[in-house]
């Protein structure tokens, strides 16, 4: 039987590849959203006709209605008409490939509306993880990993019990600038920082994994997903990302998951779950492949990992604070305002001058202290 999904974010790296899977494997979208490509919504909904595209950005939902005025494709707009969409989808899986904290209410919606949530918008757990999964367990509802990291742990504890579990492995690529200084990062260019070495991903992403925020990220989501102390969770550098991580059982056995970087695989077993099905990536040749290497990574050169688990352990706002000024740094480095290295010099900044942060309960607190943190980020940027 065919499945029926939603993809969120379909104009972005993980979505895209999301739509890549529905070719695949015959998927029927439903619904979709978009940020502000009108040009390659239109196409989108053309290719896959679904019940309703929305976009983030209401002049292009207004373009794309003008576009898309000879069909019965209904537009919605900004985030209110992305999580309208998603409730009355008639999927069964929600993609959720949004691109940072934007992605957090149609990640409730997803939930509330009974949906599996297929999640690769890691910011949702990091704003508000303890939030989101108190809502997901109260509800019963089904939330996969996208991310290849937890996918890859996600599938790896099938193997035993979480009171089984002695530690999980994050592995990571290291990043385009693996083994330098903190002193040779100084004077790196933005081009140098997009050419990740593995895989093909966003900007915003691309930048967060040479900062290793990407990977600090992972693992507060890591630790809200499986319910697992941060104090459990290793990150180890994998330059080659053919192992996309493990679990470590109380019996000293390991178990992880091989493949080549490719989201496609994630994306498909989030919506194929729990069954396995024949993919549209390509087999990995273990032969071709030679060797395999595994490093620590330097915390005194890229400060934000350790930077994620202080946040974590201090609870309240303080990883939303995290994320908010990272994406108002990072985003200033695209537009180069500021070096590569001043990014966790603003971000750390911001996080020390919030130190009320830990304190927020609500989820409207937490939302609140994240748009503080933007403005100190911007004014300490300035």
């Amino acid at each position: 039987m065919s499945k029926t999904i939603a993809v969120l974010g379909a104009t972005g790296s993980v979505g895209s590849q999301a739509l890549d899977v529905a070719r695949a494997r015959g998927y029927k979208i439903d619904f979709i959203s978009a940020g502000r490509n009108s040009a390659l919504a239109e196409r989108i909904a053309r290719e896959f006709r679904p019940m309703a595209v929305a976009m983030a950005d209401i002049r292009a939902a207004n373009e794309l209605k003008f576009r898309l005025r000879d069909t019965q494709v209904k537009v919605l707009a900004a985030t209110n008409g992305i999580c309208d969409g998603i409730r009355e989808s008639r999927a069964e899986t929600v993609v959720n490939a949004i691109l940072g904290s934007a992605g957090l209410y149609p990640t409730i919606a997803t939930i509330e509306s009974g949906k599996r949530l297929a999640l690769a918008n890691k910011e949702s757990l990091v704003v508000a993880g303890r939030q989101v999964m108190s809502l997901a367990e109260k509800l019963g509802a089904q939330i996969i990993p996208v991310d290849s990291e937890h996918s890859a742990i996600f599938q790896s504890l099938r193997a035993g019990k979480p009171s089984e579990i002695k530690r999980l492995i994050l592995t990571a690529s290291g990043g385009p600038f693996y083994g330098m200084s903190r002193a040779e990062l100084e004077g790196l260019t933005l081009r140098e920082t997009l050419a990740h070495p593995t895989w093909k991903m966003g900007k915003k992403i691309t930048v967060d994994s040479a900062t290793l925020m990407n990977k600090g990220f992972e693992i507060i989501e890591a630790a809200h997903l499986f319910s697992v102390s941060p104090d459990k969770i290793d990150v180890i550098i994998h330059r080659e990302s053919i192992l996309h991580s493990a679990v470590e059982y109380v019996d000293n056995s390991m178990i992880g998951e091989f493949s080549l970087p490719d989201m496609r695989m994630c994306v498909q077993y989030a919506v194929d779950y729990p069954d396995r099905c024949e993919s549209a990536s390509e087999p990995l040749d273990l032969f071709s492949l030679g060797r395999m290497t595994f490093a620590k990574p330097d915390t005194a050169a890229f400060p934000l990992l350790d930077m994620a688990k202080r946040a974590f352990f201090a609870g309240g706002a303080c990883p939303a604070v995290l994320n908010a000024a990272d994406e108002v740094a990072v985003d200033a480095f695209l537009n180069e305002k500021i070096r590569f290295a001043d990014i966790p010099k603003v971000v750390i900044g911001t996080y020390e001058m919030m130190g009320g942060a830990r304190f927020a309960t609500t989820l409207e607190d937490i939302l609140a202290l994240d748009k503080e943190a933007r403005k100190i980020a911007l004014s300490y940027i300035k």
